[in-house]
């Protein structure tokens, strides 16, 4: 599930709590995007489509995550993992040390994190 710019912002907003209103959504985007209220709604409709957000009428606060963040955050790792390494997971994880300043304690969190994992 690949998710533009757009649709990480509404899906933020959503991942921020249990169910929202039309209102409550295009307040916390218009800060955000300046969108009005024809933009979020048009975003939900076409994001329930693809299965994202899921609108039950019967409330008064309709809209909600249909996906979890975990999920979709995977779904992009997995993706990047792909395009760019191969699938190389060990690509992957050099890139961004090479190309980052990480503290004393992160390295020592990965360097357990890799002993557990027996790699």
């Amino acid at each position: 599930m690949k998710l533009t710019e757009a649709e990480w912002s509404v899906m933020e907003v959503l991942w921020s709590g249990v169910r929202f209103s039309l209102g409550e959504v295009t307040e916390s985007l218009k800060s955000v995007n300046g969108w009005s209220r024809n933009t979020v709604s048009t975003y939900l409709l076409r994001m329930q489509k693809k299965g994202l957000v899921r609108v039950e009428r019967e409330y008064r606060q309709p809209y909600s995550a249909a996906v979890t963040r975990e999920a979709c955050e995977r779904s992009e790792r997995e993706e990047l993992l792909q395009k760019v390494y191969g699938g190389a997971v060990g690509n992957l994880v050099a890139a961004f040390l090479k190309e980052t300043t990480i503290s004393h304690e992160e390295k020592e969190r990965l360097k357990k994190l890799l002993d557990e994992m027996e790699v």
